[in-house]
């Protein structure tokens, strides 16, 4: 009892530190930034603004990024929250918008699905659609033709720009899964029509013609998916100026936290985090090794029948 004391004395005498002054003498964090700090909605917790300010600093120090913004997210948060950070320390600016999570998949040899508010699954896994906490930074972005959509009266056609990742250790395959960002909106073909004129029309003349679906705040195939006005200021922000971008939790925190919670120990205790709404719907959380999943989604990979796609219908 004494021991828990004395570590509640602890975070409280920290954090009151974080609101009082400029800034703390142990981590230096602008005043300004402090009353960000925190659990609550639009606030980004203290061990994620650390491990994201660290990762900056160590890029800026080696001349890998000049961009005076950094960006971060918190995948223990719902979904619908505001868990995605962009911070400019010298302009004062800290931005929070939601975000998705990884959507996962339900097989037969492995059941790592997650639902549409917490992330209970997460894997570096290519195939895996899950989201891989740790290290990345912004690299080139690529616009793709995704299909005509009707907008207000006319059929116009729908481009989505994916912001690319580059990973370091666990997330060094990011380009390998295609892991990236994007606006999380996406083309539901429906029909095809003539259109030979068209630049993306296929051999024979036509285009896919669809709907819009907007799922922003819900989850993902991995990438990390903004809203439409979010994704427009974070692509202006890194377009030709690459910034760093931190994804909690990593594989060493899940594992540590459910062990934790396998012992019924405080995670507040153990020095860990996870958001607490979360963390009372999954239970505990799962980290599925690339090593371990991998072999798993090959495997049902080569069990697929061949599958030769129908052709859309024509559009009336």
């Amino acid at each position: 009892m004494r021991r828990r004391m004395r570590i509640f004395a602890a975070v409280i005498f920290a954090l009151s530190g974080l609101a009082s002054g400029p800034s703390t003498a142990q981590s230096g964090i602008p005043g300004w930034l402090a009353p960000h700090i925190g659990t609550g909605e639009g606030q980004i917790a203290p061990v994620v603004l650390e491990r994201a300010r660290g990762l900056y600093r160590d890029r800026v120090r080696r001349g890998q990024v000049k961009n005076p913004c950094y960006m971060a997210m918190d995948a223990t948060r719902p979904g619908g929250s505001r868990r995605y950070y962009t911070i400019c320390e010298a302009q004062k600016v800290f931005r929070a918008v939601s975000s998705g999570h990884g959507n996962g998949r339900k097989l037969q040899k492995a059941n790592f699905a997650n639902g549409r508010q917490c992330a209970r699954h997460f894997s570096n896994a290519e195939g895996s659609k899950l989201t891989m906490g740790g290290e990345y930074i912004t690299a080139e972005t690529r616009t793709s033709f995704k299909g005509y959509v009707r907008q207000s009266g006319k059929l116009t056609p729908f481009r989505r720009t994916f912001l690319l990742f580059d990973g370091r250790g666990e997330t060094s395959n990011a380009r390998e899964r295609a892991i990236g960002g994007h606006q999380a909106i996406f083309v539901k073909w429906q029909c095809r029509m003539k259109k030979p004129a068209s630049p993306y029309a296929d051999e024979e003349g036509y285009v896919p013609v669809g709907r819009l679906v907007d799922y922003t705040g819900g989850r993902s195939n991995g990438c990390t998916t903004w809203s439409g006005e979010a994704t427009r200021e974070i692509l202006r922000l890194v377009e030709r100026n690459p910034t760093t971008l931190y994804i909690y939790p990593e594989g060493r925190d899940i594992e540590a936290v459910a062990r934790a919670v396998k012992a019924r120990a405080s995670l507040e205790s153990a020095g860990l985090y996870w958001h607490g709404a979360c963390l009372r719907e999954i239970g505990a959380p799962t980290f599925w090794p690339k090593r371990k999943l991998q072999p798993v989604i090959n495997r049902w990979r080569r069990s697929l029948p061949d599958y030769e796609a129908k052709p859309l219908p024509i559009c009336q």
